[in-house]
């Protein structure tokens, strides 16, 4: 018997991971899974796409073009809504995506969906190079989340990467040079992502903070009569709640990390002081160089790199204690991702199911140490289609100034995303 030559590709979930996973588009096998991914998006993943005609005509009328999407990653499905987003578009696409996703199976599926690797915190020369290479392509259809990672935040699009301006911008100068008189259109789709769930959800909301004042041992009911005893008070708002909550996180990651509580505290600061202090401790345990001018996002993924470079045999031959602080660093560059958009005030803003949610999920995750949340409930994936930029138009401006010129794209486009978001 001949064996199938993709399945017998098919990887061994327990093989080590490669240092780049190439994309293996197959389009039939594309057209395929996406002619069923809307009922399997709301079975599986409990969402549905939401996006306008007058937004897909915006991309149908520069179809033949080269396309590079850019879309906020608020949450670790968002990969699952482009790939509906793409059935509805009636386009193939190819995304780059976390290596850490291309373990054993569903690494080797979504190579074939057209998925590629990049590894987070170091030089991945290769990734770059696999995403040059697409750029080239007349018919390039490229997914970018400039953000860098999952903000796991609905409403807020943090600051862009310049990579994803910066690569294209350098192909479209490239390809001036060998055609000057015939420059081609290469453009950039500004995608904005919002979830809304489909139903009520104030009861979800009330059994979140209950499960949660459960674990931390404290009252809904704020502090009644003279004698301070809290059966007498009244029930707290959500909002109350949800901050006695907040606190009393703080308080304990402020004592594990052996920080005082200051006397009047604000909490952004507190935040913040917390965020270098959980990296300082990472980066000295590593014996990582700090780069004081990086985002303490990216010096997460270098924190996460210089783990992951540990092979399987050390790890087996690690003691136990070395193993303990090993998980223990992984575990503080999991919290710090989890908090890295988290703000007070977010849900004092606009205190929607949706922000109010937001922010539970990122407590539940640490007090209940949660890496992976799953979704509370049926939700919209809302897209907006912001008007394609042609960066065709900035390639004079590009020549002259190329850092100042890659700066100002990218903040017009989170600004066009966050005003698609508000």
């Amino acid at each position: 018997m001949v064996a199938d030559p993709l399945i017998s590709q098919v990887p061994d979930a327990k093989a080590e991971m490669q240092d780049f996973y190439p994309p293996k588009q197959k389009p039939l096998m594309i057209r395929l899974v996406q002619s069923i991914s809307y009922p399997l998006a709301r079975v599986l993943y409990q969402f549905r796409i939401s996006v306008s005609e007058a937004d897909i005509g915006k991309v149908r009328r520069i179809d033949g073009s080269r396309l590079v999407f850019v879309c906020n990653h608020p949450t670790l499905e968002d990969g699952i809504s482009l790939f509906v987003l793409s059935a509805r578009l009636g386009l193939l696409l190819h995304y780059v995506v976390a290596r850490e996703s291309f373990k054993g199976l569903m690494g080797w599926f979504i190579q074939r969906l057209g998925c590629y690797s990049i590894r987070r915190g170091v030089g991945d020369r290769t990734s770059i190079s696999q995403t040059l290479s697409l750029l080239k392509e007349p018919q390039c259809r490229l997914v970018i989340f400039p953000e860098g990672g999952c903000s796991y935040q609905n409403d807020t699009i943090m600051p862009f990467r310049p990579g994803a301006i910066q690569l294209p911008m350098s192909v479209l100068a490239q390809l001036a040079k060998k055609t000057p008189d015939a420059i081609p259109d290469l453009y950039v789709v500004p995608l904005s992502l919002k979830y809304r769930y489909v139903q009520p959800m104030q009861r979800v909301i009330d059994q979140t903070l209950s499960r949660l004042e459960a674990h931390l041992k404290l009252s809904a009911y704020a502090l009644g009569g003279e004698s301070g005893d809290r059966a007498t008070g009244e029930l707290m708002s959500d909002y109350q709640r949800l901050r006695q909550i907040a606190h009393q996180v703080i308080l304990q990651i402020e004592d594990e990390a052996g920080l005082t509580h200051p006397t009047q505290p604000d909490w952004n600061a507190r935040i913040d002081r917390l965020r270098r202090a959980l990296i300082d401790k990472c980066e000295a345990a590593l014996k990582i160089e700090p780069n004081l001018n990086l985002p303490i996002r990216e010096r997460v993924y270098k924190v996460q790199a210089v783990l992951e470079e540990v092979s399987p045999t050390e790890k087996s031959e690690a003691t136990d204690a070395t193993s303990d602080r090993q998980d223990s660093l992984y575990w503080d560059t999991v919290r710090l991702l989890n908090f890295d958009a988290i703000y007070d005030g977010y849900v004092a803003e606009s205190p929607t199911p949706e922000r109010f949610l937001d922010t539970l999920t990122r407590l539940e995750g640490e007090v209940f140490h949660i890496e992976h949340a799953q979704p509370k409930a049926a939700r919209r994936a809302c897209f907006r289609i912001g008007d394609p930029i042609n960066l065709k138009d900035y390639l004079v401006d590009y020549q002259s100034d190329r850092a100042g010129t890659v700066d100002l794209l990218a903040e017009q486009l989170r600004t066009l995303m966050q005003a698609n978001l508000d």
